[in-house]
């Protein structure tokens, strides 16, 4: 039998300094996780995007929406979220550097390489780290996992939400916004 090397752990400075990756990487529990997305998850990943774009700009005061950037949650973890949204006056300017603050809305789709990590580690990252809301994009199942807190006061995610095709996605922190989930999957 052959040896087979084991990951060397790093921390969130040590993966920092590895500077511009490709493929897209991320660092979860110290582990460098690499994701290399497929067509249905970057199609899905669009539409919504660009529905949670076009909430922000219908008014003035609707926050900012990014792409994947990394948010450095402990020193163990380095996410790059792919999508998520800043309250108006809390988004990074644009001559910040990374790594950048935690949103308060993440969403990550589902990827064959990164699923696992986004229902497990990533999630209970997100929850320790105090982020207000979570959305997983479940593209095989064409559902969304909604994770959130009740108030600002609440420890945990204590509201769960599974979103189907037949379901309007919605959220308190996005006054305004809905999305048919039929649309978002082309059920």
């Amino acid at each position: 039998m052959n040896a087979m090397a084991v990951a060397q752990r790093m921390t969130a400075d040590e993966y920092l300094q590895l500077g511009e990756r490709w493929p897209r990487t991320q660092l979860v529990e110290g582990e460098v996780v690499v994701n290399e997305p497929r067509w249905r998850h970057q199609r899905v990943l669009a539409d919504l995007s660009f529905a949670l774009e076009a909430w922000v700009r219908a008014a003035l005061g609707r926050g900012r929406l990014s792409p994947p950037v990394d948010v450095e949650l402990d020193e163990r973890n380095v996410f790059a979220p792919d999508a998520h949204w800043y309250r108006d006056g809390r988004a990074p300017s644009d001559a910040d550097d990374p790594p950048y603050p935690l949103a308060d809305l993440v969403v990550e789709v589902r990827s064959p390489s990164t699923w696992r990590h986004d229902i497990g580690a990533k999630k209970s990252a997100y929850e320790r780290a105090g982020l207000p809301e979570l959305w997983l994009v479940d593209t095989a199942a064409e559902v969304i996992l909604v994770f959130r807190r009740s108030s600002a006061r609440a420890a945990t995610f204590d509201v769960s939400l599974e979103q189907s095709v037949a379901d309007e996605l919605t959220s308190p922190l996005l006054p305004g916004f809905a999305l048919a989930l039929r649309e978002l999957f082309d059920a």
